[in-house]
């Protein structure tokens, strides 16, 4: 089974960080998740903060292997960058299973919460249309430290969840199955978040362990998620 990553700053991490993508890769690789996987992408790198570009290697585990580094996602990118290029990442990686965590720098700086939404379908469409029976799961927008004081802000984040579960539930199908994750147990700003938007270590384990309990929960794929 192929896994692809979709995300903007929280997915792809910045140097320094182990990312959740290597806590889903954790869990992927333990004795609950039997059977191959592989990571697919056509990115790999970090957020290099003082570059300010994608160029760092350096994840807090070096083991972290390099085949399971693979993504697509980027500091600044959201469903508006990521609806035009995943037909053609789908097509190049044959991923099975999308794991998509977006909208948050959508709804900051790029589109309203229905502008998001219509660019969830294009995404999915796209997904389709390059492979019709892949999988996948999207996270709901986790509002950040913005929404304590921003309450517009804070709104569209509100009614742009309310239109990915709309969305989920108008295109799922059997033969390409779309689920919606539950939001992250016990996630705080205060406690998960290095800065109010970005996962810190625990944040990093929350993120993983709902995208493992979608799975695991309405398709049977591995077992309860377990920090390591």
């Amino acid at each position: 089974m192929r896994f692809l990553f979709v995300g903007d700053s929280m997915t792809i991490g910045r140097a320094g960080d182990c990312t959740w993508r290597y806590r889903m890769w954790q869990h992927l690789s333990s004795p609950s998740f039997p059977g191959d996987h592989e990571i697919v992408g056509p990115r790999s790198a970090l957020y290099d903060p003082a570059a300010d570009a994608p160029v760092s290697a350096a994840y807090a585990d070096p083991a972290f292997p390099a085949e399971a580094r693979r993504h697509l996602a980027g500091w600044g990118e959201g469903w508006l960058h990521m609806a035009p290029v995943i037909g053609g990442t789908v097509a190049a990686h044959r991923p099975d299973v999308l794991l998509v965590s977006l909208g948050l720098i959508d709804l900051g700086f790029y589109t309203d919460s229905g502008q998001t939404a219509a660019n969830v379908r294009r995404f999915v469409a796209a997904a389709r249309a390059a492979s019709p029976r892949v999988r996948m799961v999207l996270l709901p927008v986790i509002p950040n430290v913005r929404a304590r004081t921003d309450a517009p802000f804070a709104a569209e984040c509100d009614r742009f969840n309310e239109l990915l579960a709309k969305a989920v539930a108008d295109l799922d199908e059997p033969s390409s199955p779309l689920l919606l994750a539950p939001p992250p147990r016990g996630w705080t700003l205060d406690a998960d978040t290095y800065d109010g938007t970005h996962p810190g270590p625990s944040g990093e384990h929350r993120l993983a362990e709902a995208f493992a309990t979608a799975m695991h929960q309405a398709w049977g794929l591995g077992g309860p998620y377990r920090a390591r």
